[in-house]
């Protein structure tokens, strides 16, 4: 069979494509030769194996992701920033399912390190809640409360779990209010470090 000018982008790119069709865990490497017509054995040129690629997969939507977070926050601070940050990130978790299921795969720390979408990611958000006056640690436990809460939202509304008849997005946006208010008012260790 032909190599279909396969190319390790190519591979990716398709993979994320399919992810978005199909579903994340509908993404194999058998799946994925047949989207180019090759064999199986094609691929290995391209990607190790599953893991290889779906951790490729998650450094191109990560990627995708934080170039939209980054526009939308730019020359924004505060609760106006927040709200940009939170709506890109909704926005694109809900445009491609797939590519933001790849998003949420444990990475190795020391390829994470290395990725120029993880490195990105982090100073975009860090700089976003720097203006909040948020130093380490408070800084990590804060990223864990937007993600788990971004995540959280995005997973139940994607597969349809609010019932309620009040409007989704007026949910979010009130969710974003508190979780601005919460940054705002973020509590401070004050006591005295132990001798």
């Amino acid at each position: 069979m032909a190599r279909a000018g396969l190319t390790t982008d190519r591979v990716v790119t398709a993979a994320a494509d399919l992810a978005d069709e199909a579903g994340y865990d509908h993404v194999t490497l058998s799946a994925l030769a047949r989207t180019f017509g090759v064999k199986d054995a094609s691929l290995y040129s391209h990607v190790k194996n599953l893991h290889d690629l779906r951790t490729r997969m998650a450094f191109l939507a990560g990627g995708e992701m934080i170039d939209r977070i980054a526009d939308a926050v730019a020359g924004r601070a505060g609760k106006d920033a927040l709200a940009a940050f939170a709506d890109a990130y909704r926005t694109y978790a809900l445009e491609h399912p797939g590519r933001y299921a790849a998003t949420q795969i444990r990475i190795d720390q020391s390829l994470a390190a290395t990725s120029p979408a993880f490195v990105r990611t982090a100073e975009v958000t860090h700089g976003m809640l720097r203006a909040y006056g948020l130093e380490e640690p408070d800084l990590t436990d804060a990223v864990r409360l937007l993600r788990s809460t971004f995540h959280g939202y995005c997973a139940l509304e994607a597969t349809g779990a609010f019932g309620a008849s009040r409007d989704v997005r007026t949910s979010w946006n009130r969710a974003v209010e508190a979780l601005h208010v919460t940054l705002e008012n973020w509590p401070r260790d004050d006591r005295p470090e132990k001798a």
